[in-house]
């Protein structure tokens, strides 16, 4: 009987912000994902994410490919992650890896991650992988929010990258980065990569797939694949990280022809750059957010981007809250959503229908708003767990802690104990708002939130305020002038 080959997984998937306040700890990682072998697998299944595609290769392969996986640890965007707990990430990966023959790695990254010593802790894991297992064919995955340092590529034998914005194809993404690393140990291709990092810092908000810049690149880059050439990334940055790698890339993988894949780089860099100036968004204040959503019928959503959670964002900033109450719409309005343990805490102590006085927002810095002080009423109480519903992520489950929804007039105000996304159809399903019956969202979002949400709201407007993932990257810049030492080191 014929031998099987051997497949090595290991993920690390984490979103670095420098200029949220909370570093990543074990904590915020096992409330998401910190599993290993055939259980990381196993509880993937099924789910819009990377390890599901691994779970479609383990079965679809079974009789020619064994497949192991050492720690899959992925957790909710927020601060530099704790360099100890990268260390010991990493000290069991490669424990793992060491003194055993492989015929293939594939890395589950996100391409964003930061810790408080390391800038670049990607790069770092697969140099150290790449030590160990010199000649052994690595394949990884990337969001495409990924910073990629110029080094990282020639560690590769291949890579994908996400096509979609908001990210509905992760599973789609990891299967193509398998395929094509399996392809390379039968020796079906051989690839070779050109890469170009331009270290334009770009906004988010207008990099959609759907629509606009990142649209059209995403469709030139189609129009390029075929022939010699196997994949072409395109890599939006995550500005956030404030890492020496960040900027918008290209890689361009070809099979063994470096000039086919070095003309096609050269092509989509040179529109890149044509359009960097598309992907600057057009900032609006809150309360004129809130007026312009409102200025048409049925469900409409006003996006808060700077305390995005998925984008590092604390679930502390106040002042789209405060335009909310300032401007006094009298509909049906749902804010989503502040977290605050202390708060949940004090609520569940007088139980639903008790009144209380409560200070929301600013609790963590006055740097993004000073509180609001509010006089509300006690809703209801959840255990603060959901599995989304999609179709990002679909499958997975989320962990909020205890949470509770307080009134205040017309307005329903979801506070967490953990910085929450609500994204997911099924956060609100969890707290009991009939959509049907909401009028305004005010949300801690931005894209993704489009994902699911598109259908639902006849307008969906993002604004500006101060917070860590705000729009405004030129005040952004400012603000790493200042960021700790810690945070930028490389």
């Amino acid at each position: 009987m014929k031998a099987k080959k051997r497949l090595f997984v290991a993920r690390l998937w984490y979103e670095g912000n420098a200029f949220c306040l909370q570093d990543a700890k074990k904590a915020d990682f096992e409330r998401r994902e910190w599993r290993t072998g055939q259980a990381a697998i196993d509880a993937a299944k099924g789910h819009a994410t990377e390890l599901a595609a691994v779970a479609d290769f383990q079965a679809h392969y079974s009789d020619a490919w064994e497949v192991v996986a050492s720690r899959c640890a992925s957790a909710q965007p927020s601060g530099p992650i704790e360099h100890a707990l990268y260390a010991q990430f990493e000290n069991e990966v490669l424990q793992d890896i060491a003194g055993q023959h492989w015929d293939a790695i594939y890395l589950s990254l996100h391409g964003a991650a930061i810790t408080d010593q390391d800038s670049s802790p990607e790069l770092r894991l697969v140099r150290a992988i790449k030590k160990l297992q010199p000649h052994t064919p690595i394949g990884a995955s990337f969001d495409l929010h990924a910073n990629i340092a110029p080094e990282l590529p020639a560690l590769l034998s291949i890579s994908a990258t996400y096509r979609t914005y908001p990210h509905i194809d992760m599973c789609e993404t990891a299967m193509r980065c398998l395929e094509n690393l399996r392809r390379t140990v039968h020796g079906e291709i051989a690839p070779v990569v050109a890469f170009c990092n331009s270290g334009q810092w770009l906004q988010s908000a207008n990099m959609r797939t759907d629509v606009g810049p990142m649209a059209d690149l995403q469709q030139l880059a189609m129009q390029h694949m075929g022939g010699n050439v196997i994949d072409i990334a395109l890599q939006g940055g995550f500005p956030y990280s404030n890492a020496p790698q960040c900027g918008a890339a290209v890689w361009v993988w070809a099979d063994q022809d470096q000039g086919a894949a070095q003309q096609v780089l050269e092509r989509m860099m040179q529109a890149y750059q044509s359009k960097f100036i598309e992907f600057e968004p057009t900032l609006i204040a809150p309360a004129e957010g809130i007026a312009q959503a409102l200025s048409v019928e049925g469900l409409v959503a006003v996006t808060d981007p700077a305390d995005n959670p998925l984008s590092g964002g604390i679930g502390d900033t106040p002042e789209l809250l405060r335009a909310l109450l300032e401007y006094g719409a009298d509909v049906p309005t749902v804010y989503a959503s502040l977290a605050d343990p202390a708060v949940v805490n004090a609520a569940l102590a007088l139980g639903v229908g008790g009144s209380m006085q409560v200070r929301l927002g600013g609790r963590l810095t006055p740097l993004y708003g000073a509180p609001v002080d509010l006089a509300v009423t006690v809703v209801r109480f959840t255990p603060g767990q959901f599995t989304n519903t999609g179709p990002m992520e679909t499958g997975l489950s989320v962990e909020c802690g205890p949470t509770v929804v307080l009134q205040y007039a017309q307005i329903q105000i979801i506070v967490t104990s953990h910085v929450a996304p609500c994204n997911d159809p099924a956060f609100f399903e969890l707290h009991a708002i009939d959509l049907q019956s909401t009028r305004l969202l005010c949300v801690k979002a931005k894209n993704h939130f489009r994902a699911a949400f598109n259908p639902l709201c006849t307008s969906i407007v993002d604004i500006d305020a101060p917070g860590p993932a705000m729009l405004d990257l030129k005040k952004l810049k400012r603000l790493a002038e200042h960021a700790p030492a810690s945070r930028t080191r490389s």
